[in-house]
């Protein structure tokens, strides 16, 4: 049986509406483009179309707004027009970007069977993730035969701030990366920030003492993963790569003493593996 989540846990605002919100003072910053990307953004895993009035309300733009962007994003192929419901499907424009996009990723290839591995030692799920504004996007992830499984593939998003995928990214990302970052995080649910923060900061304690990050209970109540960072090479940027499960099925004791020192060990044979 798989455990269904969503795809993006935790989110108290739309996170489509806030993390798109480009800076005012910045003069080379396109908003007309941030707001076509910000419509096929909106589109979440497992829904079949979305109507004007939907994605107006997931973007925080005027539906005449939208009603011009969805026209122009079916015109160009990145959107499907729908006639029996007049709502807007992905179009298969998107799956020649994806594709291309994806094979340039060859570190999936490389990370894949230490990944088929440890989720086999560790009857768990292992994921491969990279920064999606202020979430991780799963670009690889195998799982184990346990009974119950997180449904977690290739393409599902996770809060960053919470997660132990994300927590890990903050650790191994740059510093002024990562004050950007928290001050984004900060700005878009100013009310969950102290909690928020100090996850965070313990995540990176974690990662200073134990060479992971951690999330037990945090990305989602039944839930515990670690996550390790890592820098690929070859011109990418940092990725994380994590271990976890429904906390019923993988004690937290046995992912800290039986498969961190495994998930450490394949996140340093990926470091620089793709080369300068």
């Amino acid at each position: 049986m798989e455990l269904t989540l969503p795809d993006d846990p935790g989110t108290r605002k739309t996170p489509e509406r806030d993390e798109l919100a480009g800076p005012k003072e910045d003069r080379h910053f396109v908003t007309a483009l941030a707001r076509g990307l910000d419509v096929l953004a909106c589109f979440k895993r497992g829904e079949a179309a979305l109507a004007n009035s939907e994605i107006a309300e997931r973007c925080g733009l005027a539906r005449s707004t939208v009603s011009r962007l969805t026209h122009t994003l079916t015109r160009l192929g990145y959107l499907h027009h729908v006639p029996q419901s007049g709502a807007y499907r992905l179009g298969t424009a998107l799956i020649a970007l994806g594709s291309t996009a994806l094979a340039g990723l060859d570190v999936r290839h490389l990370a894949r069977p230490g990944m088929r591995d440890l989720a086999v030692f560790a009857n768990a799920s292992v994921g491969l993730g990279v920064r999606d504004r202020l979430s991780m996007r799963y670009i690889e992830c195998c799982r184990g035969e346990a009974a119950i499984a997180l449904n977690m593939d290739a393409g599902s998003r996770i809060s960053m701030a919470r997660s132990a995928m994300g927590r890990a990214y903050l650790a191994v990302c740059d510093e002024a990366e990562r004050r950007a970052i928290m001050e984004d995080v900060r700005s878009v649910d100013d009310a969950a920030w102290p909690a928020l923060r100090d996850g965070i900061e313990r995540a990176l304690d974690d990662y200073r003492a134990y060479g992971c990050a951690r999330s037990f209970g945090d990305w989602q109540p039944t839930v515990s993963a670690i996550a390790v960072g890592f820098r690929p090479g070859g011109g990418l940027p940092p990725m994380s790569i994590n271990c976890g499960a429904p906390t019923v099925i993988l004690d937290p004791d046995f992912l800290l003493d039986q498969v961190r020192p495994r998930l450490i060990a394949l996140a340093a044979r990926l470091e620089g593996v793709m080369g300068s």
